[in-house]
């Protein structure tokens, strides 16, 4: 069974940096935490972070994870309802 640093490394080695030069608006820095398990984070300019565990996962999986935090804004989903709840029976 192939270890999760091996696919970690794979990444780091082949796709990161193609990644890192067709998104120049993100900042990418490695931090080595040697016996933790690999983790992304994101910082987004509006102070917010979030971060997403990568073991076990396959180069490919690790490809979507480092998108959805590209993708994302950072900001919280705050869906409020705009009409008040009526029921019929009081509570």
């Amino acid at each position: 069974m192939i270890s999760y640093y091996t696919i970690i490394s794979e990444y780091l080695k082949t796709r990161l940096i193609p990644f890192a030069k067709k998104n120049p608006q993100i900042e990418i820095v490695v931090t080595p935490k040697p016996s933790k398990h690999p983790f992304i984070r994101g910082l987004y300019l509006n102070g917010r972070e979030k971060g997403i565990s990568v073991r076990n996962k396959t180069p490919k999986e690790i490809v979507e994870t480092v998108n959805l935090i590209r993708d994302n804004t950072g900001f919280k989903n705050n869906k409020r309802f705009k009409k008040p709840v009526i029921s019929t029976t009081a509570s």
